[in-house]
């Protein structure tokens, strides 16, 4: 069976979606940081999975029946190269905490690795939302693509093809980057939903 892992920095005041700010301040960011993490990690609970690890950089704690890893590395790239590292053993997906929008779905068609070698969900930003690596060793391959960038997606996908593996795409889904983004992230997710609500409780 197929682990999760979720990538996520603590949603701290002035170190997350700082892009968000302004029009909203540091506070409000970190609140819908927050609300987009607990959403991330309500619907991974939902999935079977073999366990759930929290990658974390900061002190945010692991949810009931979670392992919680610190984050290692100095770059992105890095920290994604070593997720895969200290959680090798089994099959993993990766996500991370800007679609909150994500569903069981989503997640069982991501970890469905049994004809393929991968998975891969791009995002609309030109970056990826998740990775599913049946063998952890692959991840090596993100340590020399450039991330953040509009092309990080498709040189993902170009490095695990030229490894020799059978990558299955997922559906494109939209990061939260932007205020723009937020609102229309939400409007995506149930209105129950902890970010839908945050996010719609935001000042115009």
């Amino acid at each position: 069976m197929t682990q999760f892992l979720v990538l996520a920095k603590t949603p701290v005041p002035g170190r997350v979606k700082t892009r968000l700010c302004p029009p909203w301040d540091p506070r409000q960011a970190a609140r819908v940081a927050a609300a987009a993490l607990s959403d991330t990690i309500g619907v991974v609970s939902e999935v079977p999975a073999s366990r759930r690890v929290l990658v974390v950089d900061g002190d945010y704690p692991a949810p009931p029946g979670w392992e919680r890893v610190a984050q290692r590395g100095t770059t992105l790239s890095e920290r994604l190269v070593n997720a895969f590292e200290d959680t090798a053993g089994a099959p993993a997906v990766l996500v991370g905490m800007d679609t909150p929008q994500l569903t069981a779905d989503h997640l069982r068609r991501a970890a469905d690795l049994a004809a393929a070698d991968a998975t891969l969900g791009l995002a609309e930003d030109g970056g990826w939302w998740a990775l599913g690596l049946r063998d952890a060793r692959d991840a090596t391959v993100l340590g020399s693509i450039e991330t953040s960038t509009s092309e990080t997606g498709e040189h993902t996908l170009t490095a695990l093809r030229r490894r020799g593996l059978r990558v299955h795409l997922l559906p494109v889904l939209r990061d939260v980057d932007t205020v723009s983004d937020a609102r229309s992230v939400a409007l995506m997710c149930p209105a129950d939903g902890l970010f839908r609500r945050t996010v719609e409780a935001m000042p115009a």
